[in-house]
C-alpha cells in the first residue's frame, strides 16, 4: 500500500515516528545532535521529514533508539518518498499553499471519513456541480476556475485505482441535497452521481436528516479524518478542519480521537446508506 501514497504522506509517518521513537528511547533532541554531530536545525529537519534520512543516519538513529530491526521499514518508505510523484504539479496555480498538504495526504490515505455540512464532497462532485461551486468566488478568471476544476476533477482518481483504492465514509447534512449549486439539472446530475457512488462497495454515503435533532458536529462544521496504510505503523492519521483561506491539519492523538467520536455520534444519527438512498431519490424530485 505504500506504493500508492503520496510524498506527504510517507515523509509525515518518517518525521512522525523519529520523534516518536526518540521520545520512547527516553532521549532528548540535544542528545541527537551530539550522537549525529548535526545542528538542532538539522534534527528537526529530520523529524519534520523536510530533511529525508540518509541511511546510515537512519542506522545510527535507530540504533541509538534501540530498535535497529526497524531499518528496513524506514529504508523502504525513505526510497518510496523519494520517488513519489505529486500528480497535480501542472496545476499547481490552483492550488493554494496550504491545500497542497491537503492533496498529498488525500491522495495518499487509506481512508477517509466526514462530516459535510454545506456541500457535496469534493470527491463526490460532478463536474457541473464544481464548476457552480467555484464559480462563487468573484476573484476568480475563467482560467482559474477551470484549473480549479480539472484539480478536483484529478483528486477522484483515487476512488478509482486498481490497487487499494480508497475506502471513502461520509455523511452528509440533508440541506446539503437542497441547497442549490447550478441550476436544477446540475443538482439532478449531482444527486444521481451520489446514488451511483454510493452502490460502490468501498464508499459509504449516509444523509443527516434535517430532524436528526442537536449534535457535537454543529459546534465545529465540516471535518475530514484521515487513516494512513496498516503498514505505517504507529500513524493515529490527521483530521482536517478547512476554514476560509486555509487549512487545520490536526495531529494530536488526543484530538483526533476526539473527532472520531464526534464523526461515530453522527453515523448513529444518520440514516443507514440504504435509507439515504431514498432520502437522495426523494431529493431529487423535489428539486
Amino acid at each position: 500500500m505504500v506504493a500508492t501514497s503520496s510524498s506527504a504522506s510517507l515523509r509525515r509517518w518518517i518525521g512522525l515516528n523519529l520523534r516518536q521513537l526518540r521520545k520512547e528511547a527516553g532521549k532528548q533532541r540535544s542528545e541527537v545532535m551530539e550522537r549525529l554531530g548535526l545542528s538542532r536545525a538539522q534534527v528537526g529537519h529530520l523529524e519534520t521529514a523536510e530533511r529525508l534520512p540518509s541511511k546510515p543516519v537512519l542506522e545510527i538513529l535507530l540504533d541509538f533508539y534501540g530498535v535497529p530491526e526497524r531499518l528496513p521499514d524506514f529504508l523502504r518508505i525513505v526510497e518510496a518518498a523519494r520517488k513519489a510523484k505529486n500528480w497535480w504539479a501542472e496545476l499547481a496555480d490552483a492550488v493554494p499553499p496550504w491545500f497542497d498538504l491537503f492533496l498529498g495526504y488525500e491522495s495518499g490515505a487509506a481512508e477517509l471519513s466526514s462530516f459535510d455540512a454545506l456541500l457535496v464532497r469534493g470527491l463526490l462532485q460532478t463536474r457541473a456541480y464544481a464548476e457552480a461551486v467555484i464559480r462563487a468566488d468573484p476573484e476568480l478568471t475563467d482560467d482559474d476556475v477551470q484549473q480549479r476544476v480539472e484539480l478536483r476533477m484529478g483528486r477522484q482518481r483515487i476512488l478509482d485505482r486498481e490497487d487499494d483504492p480508497v475506502r471513502l465514509w461520509t455523511v452528509l447534512d440533508e440541506a446539503v441535497l437542497y441547497r442549490k449549486r447550478g441550476d436544477s439539472a446540475v443538482m439532478r446530475e449531482q444527486l444521481a452521481h451520489l446514488l451511483e457512488m454510493s452502490e460502490r462497495p468501498r464508499i459509504d454515503i449516509q444523509v443527516l436528516p434535517l430532524d436528526a435533532g442537536a449534535h457535537t458536529a454543529q459546534q465545529g462544521g465540516t471535518f475530514t479524518l484521515m487513516k494512513f496504510p496498516p503498514d505505517m505503523k504507529n500513524d493515529p492519521g490527521v483530521a482536517y478542519v478547512e476554514l476560509v483561506n486555509t487549512g487545520l491539519y490536526i495531529e494530536d492523538p488526543e484530538e483526533i480521537a476526539l473527532y472520531e467520536r464526534t464523526l461515530r455520534r453522527v453515523h448513529a444519527l444518520a440514516a443507514t446508506p440504504e435509507d439515504s438512498r431514498g432520502i437522495i431519490q426523494r431529493a431529487m424530485k423535489e428539486v
